[in-house]
Formats: C-alpha cells, structure tokens, sequence
C-alpha cells in the first residue's frame, strides 16, 4: 500500500535528522542558497568563547598603574610576575606560550573592548555580543549565523562547525541554513536508522501519487540534505582515522577540541568557521586558583593550536579570536574574587592580524561606576573580521556602519 502524505515528511524527517541545530525547513525552500565567495574559499576564522567574564585586569595587566596594585591587595600580579608586552602592559605569568606566540608576530592584543551602557547579566551580555546588537529588539539570528546564511550553499559540507559540549550558541543561530553542533568529530552521525534512511531515498519513487507539488519539492530537499550528511559523516570517519597530529597538544579539554579543528582543516573538510569555548571564567572567590589555570589552557591551547596548522601548512588561512561577555569589576571583592564589570581585552591570532597592543592601557583613574570604561566598540573588531578577513560587508551582517579595526 502507497504510504501517505503524512508517512511521507515523518520518514523524511525522522530519516534526515543531524546531530545540528537551526532550522531546516521551510526556510531553506524559500530562499536561494548563496555560494562562498572564491575569493573566501581558503580563509577560515575560528572563535574561542571564555564564557563566564574574564578578568581582563588579570590578563592584560596595567602593572604600572599604582591604582591597580591599591584595588587589588590580594589578586594582583607585580611587575616582576607580569610577561611584559610594552612599558605599561603585560600577560599573566601563566600566558607564556601567548607571549611567545606575541613575540613571533602572531597575536593582536585588543585593549579596553567593550559597548555604551554595558550590561553585567550574563545572558543579556552574552546576547548582546552574540547578536551584535545593544537594544532592546529581539534577535533571531547570531552575527556568524547571518554570515552562514549569506555564504553558504545547501547541500554541501556546513559552511560553519560548532565543536562544544554546550547548546550551539545564538551567535551562530541563522534563518535558513543548519550548523552542525557536535561534542567531537565521533558524534557527527545521523540519528536516524539506516533502513528509515533507505526509505527516505526510496520515497520518491511513489511520491506523484500522494503528495503535491510544494510538499514533493520538500521531500526531495530532506532527501539531498540526507545524501550530503551521510556523506559528511563517512568523511568525517575517513578524517579520523588518516589524520596524524602534526604538534604536541597539551592534554586540556580546549585543546582537544582545537586539534580536531586542525584536522578538519588539514582535511579540507569545508567549514569556515569554527566555534568552541572555554568556561570557568566567573571568579566571584578565590580567583587565583582558577584564572592563571584557564589562562594556561588557553595559551597554550592556541599556541599548539597554530603550531599543528604551521605543519599542515595552513596557518596563513585561519585567524582565531578570542571573546568574553565581560569583564570583571576593578576593585576585588571581599571573597578574594572579582563581580561582574565592562570592558575587557580581545585576543586575535594568526599570521595574517597586524601583531601588538592595539589600544591603550585601561584608564584607572576615570571609571565608570568602578569599571573599565571601554575604548572600541566589539562591533568594530566583528567588522574588521567581516570585511577584512572574511571578505563581506560588515552592514550587511551587522545592521549599521562600524569602522573596522586596524586588526589585518
């Protein structure tokens, strides 16, 4: 007996079903897709989160500033600790390998970044760098899910890739194009059954005689999106197992998941961009314990990062950049920790960003409500990275004009 309409788009789906987010459909039959750019093909961008509200003060030191040493009795870090960028800044003692990376002409280090009328609620925040918009309107779509949108094509390999244990984040939630959001490159699979799957690719055969027009075109979309996903899983499988690891990781859970960015990379599997995070930045109390240690697998997380695509020759494509949703205040807090503050450092690394300090020592002496006051606008760093690196107009995905930052 013919299946029904309804049997259908249930095995369709329930067949074509990713370990992804974002929406499917219908709004990927409503639009056309968008190929990438050739002149993008080769440049990849991949963004580390330091979720929770890195302490900025503690990571680009002012260890000049007499002011610094005052608010912060027990936390501070004496100029004879600090890993020296110029005369009145330096690294935590425990970012040597960032310091290394900076010495080789590899980092850009981003001083007092930040937005007007900063929030310290970790959603709002967070949401607000997401989206790359400050008011009040509701967003939809994240600033690289609107990239996603523009450049990628249906079908092929996902345009971008979030590797994480976390819910894909809102800044790569897009209107009518799926990202993949996977814990590691073993868990990139289709959950639905080989022989629903074998049903779907079967279906159209009778399909004239129970569906109509609008809903066989359907049909046939999950059918390609199924054949491409199956695709990119056995060659995910493949990648696994010819990949060799081409530099020495550090054994930390951010750096794991940067080498099997690398290996995709080296691969040539397709996406442009990549997203990960690291967490444990909220230091209400005893902050010295956790903050040099997250500065550490950071550092040397991304140092190792670039030395394995140094090896696999591809170091020149890819850009990383670092982002918190906060700083923390100025003054530490009775706890031996530091609250939720406002402007804070961004780290860009790779071959192709202009290395140094771009930007000023934080201004202790005129705060704002006892925060950091911020220098750049966040917005102006996303469009330097759009249009500089990725090669698109930065008010197509951010809404209004921002200068690009001198990063490239």
């Amino acid at each position: 007996m013919a299946p029904t309409r309804r049997e259908f788009l249930a095995a369709g789906l329930s067949g074509a079903t990713l370990l992804a987010t974002g929406p499917v459909l219908p709004g990927f039959l409503a639009r056309t897709a968008r190929a990438a750019s050739s002149q993008n093909d080769e440049r990849i961008l991949v963004v580390v989160q330091l979720t929770g509200g890195n302490d900025g003060l503690n990571t680009v030191i002012p260890f000049e500033d007499d002011r610094y040493h005052r608010l912060r009795p027990t936390l501070r870090i004496g100029p004879q600790r600090v890993l020296k960028l110029n005369d009145t800044l330096g690294l935590h003692p425990e970012m040597a390998a960032f310091q290394r990376m900076y010495d080789d002409g590899l980092l850009s280090v981003v001083t007092n970044v930040g937005y007007p009328n900063p929030n310290r609620s970790h959603f709002a925040s967070m949401d607000i760098w997401h989206c790359a918009q400050t008011g009040l309107q509701r967003c939809e779509t994240g600033w690289l899910g609107r990239v996603v949108d523009r450049r990628a094509s249906a079908g092929d390999a996902p345009f971008a890739l979030h590797l994480d244990y976390e819910a894909l984040p809102l800044a790569l939630k897009t209107e009518n194009q799926a990202v993949p959001s996977i814990t590691n490159l073993d868990a990139f699979r289709l959950r639905g059954e080989a022989d629903s799957l074998t049903h779907l690719l079967n279906a159209s055969q009778e399909a004239p005689a129970v569906l109509d027009a609008a809903a066989l075109d359907a049909l046939r979309f999950v059918q390609r999106t199924a054949v491409a996903s199956c695709a990119n899983a056995r060659r995910l499988e493949q990648i696994r197992t010819e990949q060799t690891m081409r530099a020495e990781y550090p054994g930390y859970g951010l750096a794991r998941r940067l080498q099997q960015i690398a290996e995709l990379i080296g691969a040539d599997f397709g996406p442009r961009i990549f997203y990960t995070s690291l967490g444990g930045f909220d230091t209400h109390a005893r902050q010295t314990l956790a903050h040099g240690p997250l500065l550490r697998e950071l550092s040397e997380s991304v140092a190792a990062f670039f030395d394995d695509l140094r090896a696999r020759g591809r170091d020149r494509h890819v850009v990383l950049m670092t982002f918190s949703e906060f700083g923390r205040r100025v003054a530490e807090n009775g706890s031996q920790g530091t609250d939720h503050g406002a402007a804070a450092p961004m780290f860009l690394a790779g071959p192709a960003c202009r290395p140094g300090v771009l930007g000023s020592a934080p201004d202790l002496a005129n705060l704002a409500e006892g925060d950091v006051r911020f220098e750049r606008d966040f917005r102006t760093i996303y469009a330097a990275v759009l249009r500089d690196w990725l090669m698109i107009d930065p008010k197509e995905i951010l809404g209004q004009p921002f200068e690009p930052a001198r990063i490239f």
